[in-house]
């Protein structure tokens, strides 16, 4: 457990798309920088998607623009169709992902089609930034239950799974979007995983609906993950997955790590700061047990 862990913070995108307030390209922009300030230099920073349906992602290509003058820093974009694909290219994208999922319940409901269809979808998005140089993420919602479905087969995680990585993403995260899962389930499902994906390009996405996701994300730890996607204060949530709160916090995240002697190269105290600032803007103090005991423990101190 002495390994480096890499984190992908993803509360600018998959944390504020979910948040009901609406965050201004300038404050998207320093939260970023902040982030990348704390030390967490691969963020996931917009969405190309219909500002009809995720306004809170609005502007992400100028945001885009803004942070990509940051040495040193991985800056990826969700992109759902070509249209999205050719708008992220002229903001400069150097990454982008791309997303399905492993329940046709969940499928419907969050974009309109089956599992299938989504993968037609996606096919030529990823062909095309193959072809133009760009680095594809892939991304599988529901892997370990389903809002519409319930259980979730470790077999149709592994099917969406295995045609990400034979397209040519150079990673998958697996996505346990209403954060259901248990420690066991979430080793089985990684070993399932590994049979058609190496897991040194697997990432871990939970959500800590009930609590479970630091143990669950240690069980893939022992299983010998490396990568962690979390949102700095726990932001986020999911229309589609009612009850569901947002992705683990990445003060939490760091905090195990740690304490475990994994390094991470970031700082909590710039983190905390981060958090902090975005926490004020949409109007509610973080999620995240770490920053909340840390930020009681400032005010006491004072």
């Amino acid at each position: 457990m002495s390994d480096q862990v890499r984190i992908v913070e993803v509360g600018p995108r998959d944390g504020l798309q979910n948040e009901k307030a609406q965050v201004t390209v300038d404050a998207r922009v320093a939260f970023i920088e902040a982030l990348l300030a704390a030390g967490l230099h691969t963020v996931e920073v917009g969405a190309f998607v219909s500002p009809k349906a995720i306004p809170q992602m609005v502007g992400s290509d100028e945001v885009l623009r803004r942070v990509s003058r940051h040495a040193g820093g991985e800056f990826h974009v969700l992109v759902p169709n070509e249209k999205g694909y050719e708008a992220a290219r002229a903001a400069g994208a150097k990454v982008i992902a791309v997303f399905g999922s492993a329940s046709e319940g969940f499928s419907r409901a969050n974009i309109n089609c089956s599992v299938a269809e989504s993968i037609e979808r996606f096919k030529p998005v990823i062909a095309r930034a193959r072809a133009d140089g760009l680095k594809v993420r892939g991304y599988v919602s529901c892997v370990l239950g389903c809002p519409y479905d319930g259980e979730v087969k470790p077999k149709a995680v592994v099917d969406v799974a295995r045609v990400l990585w034979d397209l040519g993403c150079y990673e998958v995260s697996l996505g346990d979007t209403i954060g259901v899962g248990t420690p066991t389930k979430a080793r089985e499902l990684l070993r399932a995983v590994t049979g058609h994906v190496p897991m040194a390009n697997l990432s871990m996405h939970f959500h800590d609906t009930y609590g479970q996701a630091l143990s669950n994300l240690y069980a893939g730890m022992e299983e010998g993950c490396r990568v962690i996607d979390s949102a700095a204060g726990g932001l986020g949530g999911c229309p589609y997955a009612p009850g569901a709160t947002g992705n683990v916090a990445t003060e939490d995240v760091v905090y195990m790590l740690d304490g475990m002697g994994v390094a991470t190269g970031v700082d909590m105290t710039k983190l905390l700061r981060a958090t902090n600032e975005i926490s004020k803007l949409i109007g509610r103090p973080p999620v995240s047990r770490v920053a909340a005991a840390l930020n009681a423990k400032q005010r006491a101190n004072r």
